[in-house]
């Protein structure tokens, strides 16, 4: 029996709040309104409120994106700045090689022509002694000729022609 009174006591006491729904929507529209009016008063009261807070921390988090891009920016074109002139000074040193080559060309072909003409003039001389060689054996030497005396001239000819060939490859050079 004594179910039946713990089963009644619940369904009695069910039926007592259900038949006051007036008063128990009273208690919880009071039990909001205090609520409501003690979050409205603490933030009154402490003078901050999460909507100034989340305005203030984007207006602080656009500033530092803005700065980071500014700074960005700037190294950017830093950047660019240098390799313009990583670009320029190479270019700078392309020409000179270029200049260098085309000189360095130059020299070499005046050295091929000189190495020519002293060739042919070292033929020149040899054809020269052998010709004279020929012609000393050939005339008696006790007599003096007047051909040796022209003979004996052509070597100092020569000399005076290298001199010339001398003084054309300084001025070459010059």
């Amino acid at each position: 029996m004594m179910q039946v009174r713990s089963t009644a006591a619940k369904a009695d006491g069910i039926a007592h709040i259900g038949s006051q729904p007036i008063a128990l929507a009273a208690a919880t529209l009071l039990v909001l309104v205090l609520g409501v009016g003690s979050i409205v008063l603490w933030r009154a009261y402490s003078g901050t409120s999460p909507e100034q807070d989340r305005t203030a921390s984007a207006r602080l988090l656009q500033t530092r994106t803005a700065q980071a891009s500014e700074q960005l920016i700037e190294k950017t074109k830093g950047l660019e700045a240098s390799q313009q002139e990583s670009i320029d000074q190479l270019q700078v040193v392309q020409d000179q090689l270029q200049t260098v080559k085309r000189l360095l060309a130059a020299q070499q072909a005046d050295t091929r022509r000189l190495s020519e003409q002293v060739g042919s003039l070292t033929g020149a001389i040899d054809t020269l002694r052998q010709s004279f060689a020929s012609v000393q054996s050939s005339e008696p030497s006790g007599q003096p000729s007047v051909r040796n005396a022209s003979v004996r001239a052509r070597p100092h000819a020569i000399r005076g022609r290298l001199a010339g060939a001398h003084r054309v490859r300084q001025k070459a050079r010059s």
